[in-house]
């Protein structure tokens, strides 16, 4: 019976060995690497004055030259407004349209480049930076951190992608903005002990 016993032991090893792997293979690396640094301002970014915020993650501003010129947020996507009188707001797309306003409106504001320069639509792409009374801080990030933008990694300007995605899990674990009102996972129709002693052989 003993030795019956510790076959079973060890295959209940082998099996609960296999499955925490497939786990590990399955979840994205950031989910088990959440200490990426914040990054700082950049020395050689471009500051412009803030005329106009068009949604959450994108705004028109005034270069030093004179030049007005959309920014879109680079890394991440709010939920769209409504622009047409006939077309809804998506939801939290007015929240994260106040909270850009709050941040950068008429404010002078860094714009730090990535590798692209433009998107297809002409915009600059850019990390913008707002300062406040603690110092600079970076608006794309703080938009995900309040749960008001998912995040993007668009190839090839990627910068600050592990860091964005570290907030966004932060986010969800903290239940804000859009998170708040996820539905609760559905319950397993089989617990664990079934799905071992299925995976073993047992009967």
């Amino acid at each position: 019976r003993s030795a019956i016993l510790g076959s079973m032991t060890k295959r209940i090893a082998r099996t609960l060995l296999a499955l925490t792997t497939a786990v590990a293979l399955l979840v994205p690396a950031a989910v088990f690497a959440r200490d990426v640094s914040p990054p700082s301002p950049p020395a050689d970014g471009e500051l412009a004055l803030v005329v106009d915020v068009i949604d959450g993650d994108t705004i028109r501003v005034e270069r030093s030259d004179g030049s007005v010129e959309r920014v879109r947020y680079i890394g991440i996507d709010t939920p769209e407004i409504g622009h047409a009188h006939d077309v809804p707001d998506e939801p939290f797309g007015r929240a994260a349209t106040g909270v850009n306003e709050d941040l950068v409106a008429d404010e002078i504001v860094l714009l730090e480049r990535d590798i692209s320069d433009r998107d297809p639509y002409d915009r600059l792409l850019r990390y913008v930076w707002a300062e406040d009374d603690a110092g600079w801080l970076m608006v794309n990030a703080e938009l995900v951190a309040l749960g008001l933008a998912d995040v993007h990694a668009y190839e090839p300007d990627t910068r600050h992608h592990e860091w964005f995605e570290q907030l966004r899990l932060d986010a969800i674990e903290a239940g804000v903005g859009m998170y708040d009102t996820m539905p609760e996972a559905e319950p397993e129709s089989r617990d664990l002990l079934e799905i071992i002693a299925d995976l073993v052989g047992w009967d």
